[in-house]
């Protein structure tokens, strides 16, 4: 069942359904203005549901470069719809809050990762998508948390790896790589590191017969392949995923509960792809209050008056698109919703 929308008080979430006369504004505006939606796992229900495509960073910056659409709305956080701008530089770029950031792309600046880069000459610059523009800019390749250990991996092995920022993604990327010339900056995002071991440790004593979903970037994610070598958590149950791979694993499982440590939006995806299975978080409070910025509301303004509008300067953005271009390259193809 969706959950209610802040919109005011008198708002319900059957204004905002599939079939409410808000689905169809948006549906007749999107056509009119030759505009693509395009959401992330973590909006709230009513956007996923609205949207042309659903998917997780990888999947949805792959949309971004081949769509035929003259218009993107972005309804996610803003370097998510940067990327999309920096992918496809001739079409206008929407995000329906300007404001909604991110606590982790916080974490590094350019200046701070060129000086990062003096100090380590000749090194690799991984970055994780979750960056701004300028960051970007200043990589040789970018990851997504489905493709990470395969960025890793495709670098030449007696070359320096600088990862950043997201110090849990980059643990994972070393642990199942075995590099030991990489070097990881030390960020976070907020929502993610408050998911810890403690909180998964509590949650499998109390069903042990549970499946576990665990995104790379939690705070939880080292602790849990810890907790699984060490027999406290069962390995054959452990699975850290990406949020596209949860889907996949979601349609596939075969438990009668899954445990899902990452933002509690995933959730929605994960009760569709697999109706019988039931999924709970593993940190109810784990929710990204920047993603939780875009509304039905604020969407629907956007297709009316084309706000927010999202520009990256032109050679940012060429920079920047190399990095990006890589990463597409590799790893498979992430999953989107048609």
């Amino acid at each position: 069942m969706s959950a209610s929308v802040n919109l005011g008080s008198n708002a319900r979430t059957s204004d905002y359904g599939p079939n409410s006369a808000w689905a169809e504004e948006v549906r007749q505006l999107a056509k009119d203005r030759d505009a693509v939606i395009l959401a992330h796992n973590y909006q709230v229900p009513e956007i996923q549901d609205i949207a042309h495509h659903v998917g997780d960073s990888l999947g949805l910056s792959r949309v971004a470069a081949t769509v035929d659409a003259s218009t993107i709305i972005f309804c996610g956080v803003h370097f998510m719809a940067e990327t999309a701008k920096i992918l496809s530089y001739d079409k206008t770029v929407l995000i329906p809050d300007a404001n909604a950031g991110c606590s982790l792309a916080d974490t590094i600046n350019a200046d701070q990762l060129r000086q990062w880069k003096a100090e380590h000459p000749g090194a690799i610059v991984v970055s994780y998508v979750n960056t701004t523009a300028a960051v970007k800019a200043e990589t040789d390749i970018c990851c997504t948390s489905s493709n990470a250990v395969e960025v890793v991996q495709s670098i030449p092995a007696d070359k320096e790896i600088l990862f950043c920022p997201d110090q849990f993604l980059g643990a994972h990327a070393q642990r199942e790589t075995g590099r030991t010339n990489m070097h990881i900056w030390m960020g976070e995002c907020h929502v993610h590191a408050g998911i810890n071991g403690a909180d998964l440790k509590a949650m499998v004593a109390a069903e042990p017969e549970a499946e576990l979903f665990i995104h790379p970037e939690c705070g939880c994610a080292t602790s849990a392949m810890y907790l699984a070598s060490s027999g406290v958590v069962p390995m054959e149950r452990t699975k850290i995923l990406s949020t596209s791979g949860m889907v996949t694993a979601a349609e596939q499982t075969k438990a009668k509960k899954v445990l899902v440590a990452t933002e509690t939006g995933m959730l929605h995806q994960l009760r569709k792809a697999n109706p019988l299975v039931i999924f709970e978080p593993v940190n109810r409070a784990a929710v990204c209050k920047y993603m939780k910025m875009i509304t039905p509301e604020k969407l629907l303004n956007s297709l009316r008056n084309g706000t927010d509008v999202v520009d990256v300067p032109r050679d940012i953005a060429d920079k920047a698109r190399l990095s990006v271009e890589r990463m597409i390259a590799i790893g498979t193809p992430s999953r989107t919703k048609e």
